[in-house]
This record gives structure tokens, sequence and C-alpha cells, in this order.
């Protein structure tokens, strides 16, 4: 960008490149808090066991269910991803797979206490879509055998387009699934080379007109910036070609080129990735250019339509976020399953170990297959509030969290409203007697906003295991 740059403006959305560069920081993404670097390996399967058989301890009430079940095969590797991922075309595999994971679910039920009652379930991966029609009647048996799954919940399942016919798209909506996520990232074809996963305007449409002639409730459209060869022209071509097929939602993924962590993208020519200024353009063209278009900016990488039930739930103030992003759902205690899948029950989290090796071994000893995870102190579940608070509605309630957790604000936070006088002097949000809004400005930073209330994050300064906020 130039001195002639521009600021972004829409109702409730500011895109300030100048206050990007300087609040730009290596930070979390706020899917739980703590963040799962901060899991415990003291935490093992005895502890999970205790915590699903007291599931009213905290409170003294028993929420309603939330299901989560990693598929972590694909056909082929797409440099970017990141993902905890099998790359196979032996189906032995999954069919394998899914009898580990029906011995799972047993053994987690078995130690369950309070009602079996589901609100949303999602199928991530990896690639859920990697399983046969067959294996999908398989797992979602699974699912009811043990769980009733209720109506009007939020069932919802990744797809890769590629990988698709509209005959299994009719097959999701008999098993349940009223919700997709759509994997595009970008419609250029030397883009898509340049990552391995080249797939054609037709095969998106083809996916998300069967979804919505079967009675998809919502679809979703994942994209990503700064993959290599993306410039301001090309993104600007997907995003016409987006808003000509119009998803009900649209996720805008940053591209964190991490070659050390995650060996895919040790194929991905640095040298072809857009410079940091040409990204940040791309950024606000795709923001100006989605928002322009009547959709609603959620918070973080997330816009819906006005009338899709996330931009409905936000201006209720009803919205959650979780493992799996932005919710509709009341909080619920999430039961994971599958290799590197991450349970929170009460105030816990616990994460399975991340290979099939050491999956199905631990199955195989009739032990749950968990690695590490937390019981949360009184203190992480106050600063849980408070960051879930900021990630979803962009406000705290100073007088709400006083009285939640019966404590004074200004005293117990007097560090953190420190520390957020210089993002106040910026514009980013402002601190009142019973609010701290984030404002317009300050919307794109949140999570900037947000470590600032990690009392993790703040007693070890560690940031450069995380991708950047923007």
């Amino acid at each position: 960008m130039n001195n002639n740059e521009k600021t972004l403006e829409s109702p409730n959305l500011v895109f300030d490149p100048e206050l990007i560069r300087r609040f730009d920081i290596n930070g979390p993404r706020y899917t739980s808090y703590p963040t799962a670097d901060r899991f415990v390996p003291t935490f093992d399967a005895a502890a999970l066991q205790r915590w699903l058989g007291d599931r009213a301890a905290c409170g003294g009430v028993v929420k309603p269910l939330s299901l989560y079940f990693h598929i972590p095969f694909c056909n082929t590797v797409c440099y970017y991803c990141a993902c905890n991922k099998i790359v196979t075309k032996d189906h032995s595999l999954s069919a394998r797979y899914l009898r580990y994971l029906d011995k799972e679910v047993e053994m987690q039920v078995a130690a369950l206490a309070g009602v079996r009652q589901v609100t949303q379930l999602h199928l991530g991966g990896g690639t859920p879509t990697f399983l046969s029609d067959d294996e999908l009647r398989t797992l979602m048996g699974t699912v009811r055998r043990h769980f009733e799954l209720m109506e009007g919940g939020e069932y919802s399942i990744e797809v890769d387009p590629r990988k698709v016919s509209p005959e299994t798209v009719r097959l999701l909506a008999e098993l349940g699934f009223n919700r997709m996520s759509v994997g595009v990232q970008d419609f250029e074809p030397c883009v898509q080379q340049a990552v391995n996963r080249v797939q054609s305007r037709e095969e998106v449409e083809t996916v998300i007109r069967a979804a919505r002639d079967n009675g998809f409730h919502s679809v979703s459209m994942d994209l990503i910036y700064g993959l290599p060869l993306q410039n301001l022209a090309s993104v600007g071509r997907t995003i016409d070609t987006v808003l000509e097929i119009l998803p009900d939602r649209i996720s805008l993924y940053n591209y964190a080129h991490l070659p050390t962590l995650f060996m895919p993208q040790r194929r991905i020519d640095e040298a072809q990735l857009p410079p940091p200024d040409e990204k940040l353009e791309i950024l606000q063209m795709a923001i100006a250019r989605l928002t322009g278009a009547g959709y609603v900016y959620i918070g973080m990488d997330h816009f819906a339509r006005p009338d899709d039930e996330l931009a409905v739930a936000q201006r209720q103030g009803r919205l959650h976020r979780n493992f799996q992003g932005y919710s509709t759902r009341a909080e619920c205690d999430l039961m994971a399953f599958g290799v590197s899948a991450i349970s929170k029950i009460g105030p816990t989290y616990a994460q399975n170990v991340k290979t099939l090796d050491e999956y199905c071994a631990a199955l195989d000893e009739d032990r749950l297959p968990v690695l590490r995870g937390l019981e949360l102190t009184a203190d992480d579940v106050l600063r849980r509030a408070v960051i879930q608070a900021l990630m979803c509605h962009f406000e705290i309630s100073i007088e709400a969290i006083e009285e939640a957790y019966l404590i004074q604000f200004r005293e117990y936070f007097a560090p953190e409203l420190q520390d957020l006088k210089e993002m106040e002097a910026a514009g980013l949000l402002t601190v009142g007697d019973d609010w701290i809004s984030v404002l317009p400005a300050g919307r794109m930073l949140v999570r900037a906003i947000a470590m600032v209330f990690d009392a993790h994050l703040r007693a070890s300064r560690e940031g450069r295991r995380y991708s950047r906020v923007i």
C-alpha cells in the first residue's frame, strides 16, 4: 500500500491499514480458553471419565450435548493444509477407523451421566466426505444408537466438492445433516495448481445446488487469502464468482506459512506468496466486496448473509464460539471422538492422541485415547467468559461479569485495563463505567484485544507459536 491508501468503513467495521500494521501480532484464535497448547498430560483418560460422570458438578446444571467426529482421511494432500490428516485412497483404513470410533463412543457413553440429547453435531477433518455412502450410514448409525438428535439442531459436515455427488448430498440430508461447509479456497486455476487443489466452479455449484435442493439450512464457503500466485486482481475474480453463487456464509481465512511445523507447506514456493502489503490489500478488497454485497461481518474471518442464523444470533446476543468456530447453539458439553479431537466437559478440556496407531492401541487396551487436557481454575473460567464476550459480541458487560463471578472488575483486571489504554487511545475500543466496547476500527483486531485478558499468555509472553492476527 502507499500513502494514498484508504480506510474501509462500514456501519460495524473499519479496516484501517495503519492500525492493522501497528497491532497485527501473533496470537491465538480462541476457539478455546485456555488454548490447547496449555493442556497438560496429567489430565488423562481417568480424569475425562470422572467428568463425564459428573457433568452437573459445575453449577448443578446438565448442559445439552454437542458432538464432534474427526475424520482424518484425504484422497490427496492440499499443500496449504495444517490439519491432522492421513492421505490415502485405501478405504480399508476408514472402515477400520469407524470400528474404533464406535468403540470410543461406547466407552465415553458408558461413563456419561445425564441426558444424551444432542443439539449440535459436526464432522470435520481431514475430509469427512472421504467416507463412502455406506460408511456415512455406519457412522450415523453409531450416533443414533447412543444419542438423541434433537429437532431443530445444528448438524454440519465439511465437504470436498471434488468428491461428492448430488446423490451423496441427498443421503447426507436423509442422515440428518442440515448445514454444509464447502472447501473452495480460490477459483483461479493457477492458484489451485500451486496448492494442489484443482476443482471447477461447476463442481462447487453442483454440490451447493444439491444442498439447497435437499433442504440444507445453511451453506458456507471456505476461502483463503495469502496463497501462492494470488494478487489483487485474481482474488477479485474469485470474489466475483463467490458473489454469483451467494453462499449463506463465507469464511475468509489467512494463510499462515509455517513449513517447519506443517510438512505439506514445504511444497509451496515461498517466493510466489503475495508480500505483506499486497496481502493486506487483498484482504481489504475482499472485505469491501463482501460487506458491499450485504454480508454481515460476524467476527474473526466469518461473514454471513443478514438472514442467516449466525447474523441473527449475533444481533440477538446468542452467538457462541467453540472448536468448530462460531455457533448459534447455547453453551454445550462437547463430546469429541477420533484422533486429535478435543472434548469440553464442564470446566475441562481433553484432547485425544494425534496418530492413528496410538488411537487404535489405546482402544485395544480398553482405554480412552486421551493425550492431554486441562481442568480450568476459577480464574480460567472467568477469563474464558470475558474472551468469549469479546470474540462473539465485541463487548463486555462489566456488571454482568461482576455478578456472575463475584469480583470487582476494575480491581481484578487492573493490569489488563492499564494495557488496554494504548488500544483505547488508538480508537480500537472504549472502556466505560459499565461496558468495554470494541469499536468498528478494532473489530478486525479483536484477537489482539482478547489476548490482553489471556493470563497464560501474559505469564509467558509467547506469541511465536501462533499465526498472525491478520
